[in-house]
């Protein structure tokens, strides 16, 4: 059986007339963390929202542990467990963080809901602080960790995080990364980052893929990107965290 979690082959996405991914392939191994990163525009979140069937890819293959999901609609692909911490957090704001993390659980593994909610609060010890205040009152940072504990509320095999560190300050960024690494390193979780913090990213990252005008224009472990000197000149150069 193969070792290969998602493989994206041949992927074209069109916002009508207009094309945001020029034939993209992208493996994501068992138990990995890969990152994708490029400038704002690059096509990143298009791949990611392609991923989930939203646009659905005009042509090409997306197959997720062995099921080719290119066609399918979102909520079937949520219930093969890929979830989603989108670009911009969208958490409920008029929901407490508790409800929030309510709001991630799937139907299939509501015997394991407190046992969850308990590992996200070991892993977000801030959200156990605020379980009970509304996402919209909370900072920038601790919504991103809200967003992150909902996707994992759905006990993926595979989790696509969008930006992770968007907006937020250097040390929030290091605590987010940090609980990336955790999830990886000690539950095995397979991650897809996609990211414009390059450094950070490509220095978590077992292996990395560079995207321009919709298109993979390189791919490597992170350190061997974190070395390259063209990535090193377009994408690192002033941007350490």
């Amino acid at each position: 059986m193969s070792d290969t979690l998602l493989s994206v082959q041949g992927v074209e996405t069109y916002y009508g007339n207009i094309r945001a991914l020029g034939g993209v392939n992208v493996d994501v191994k068992k138990g990995e963390i890969v990152s994708l990163i490029g400038a704002n525009g690059a096509g990143k979140s298009t791949l990611m929202m392609t991923i989930c069937g939203s646009p659905q890819a005009r042509t090409g293959t997306i197959t997720f542990d062995g099921e080719d999901i290119t066609r399918l609609p979102t909520h079937l692909i949520a219930r093969r467990r890929i979830a989603q911490s989108p670009e911009g957090r969208r958490i409920f704001p008029r929901m407490t963080v508790y409800e929030n993390l309510q709001m991630g659980a799937s139907l299939d593994n509501l015997k394991y809901f407190d046992e969850d909610v308990e590992k996200i609060f070991t892993l977000f010890p801030r959200l156990k602080e605020r379980q009970a205040q509304r996402g919209g009152t909370l900072s920038g940072g601790e919504q991103q960790m809200l967003s992150i504990g909902r996707a994992l509320m759905a006990r993926p095999k595979l989790l696509l995080l969008d930006e992770p560190s968007l907006g937020l300050a250097p040390l929030i960024i290091r605590q987010i990364f940090d609980a990336i690494k955790v999830l990886n390193e000690e539950q095995g979780l397979t991650v897809f980052l996609v990211e414009q913090n390059a450094f950070a990213a490509l220095k978590l990252s077992h292996r990395a893929y560079v995207m321009v005008n919709g298109q993979v224009t390189m791919s490597g472990s992170g350190k061997e990107l974190l070395a390259n000197p063209e990535v090193r000149a377009a994408y690192l150069e002033g941007g350490r965290h």
